[in-house]
């Protein structure tokens, strides 16, 4: 059950429709197999000075080690945010037919699956 190569990334958005609209960019280009997205999420961080208190959207993306750089550039690119969040972590264990079907669905950088 060990596995390597399965990330999760961890997304912000301002709202679902954003949320929705990047979900979808990612998967048509197939660079993830699924994304969760979570509203009702409420974030206080320190920006420019100050601490804010806002309401966002948490998207919570399942995608391949291989990708991340890929997965990052679009991200960053198709983001309203001039900084946004992008943190993967390693999936350290996943049940063998969802992993398959992770991976059956995440394109390569090379074009394989």
């Amino acid at each position: 059950m060990k596995d390597e190569g399965a990330r999760v990334v961890l997304v912000t958005v301002p709202d679902v429709d954003v949320g929705v609209r990047l979900a979808r960019t990612l998967l048509e280009r197939e660079l993830v197999a699924c994304v969760n997205v979570v509203p009702g999420v409420r974030s206080l961080y320190r920006w420019e000075g100050e601490i804010q208190d806002d309401a966002e959207v948490l998207l919570v993306i399942k995608t391949e080690a291989t990708v991340l750089d890929a997965l990052c550039e679009v991200v960053v690119a198709e983001h309203p945010y001039s900084v946004p969040e992008f943190i993967a972590l390693p999936i350290v264990a996943a049940h063998a037919p969802y992993r398959d079907w992770m991976r059956a669905h995440v394109k390569e950088p090379d074009g394989k699956r």
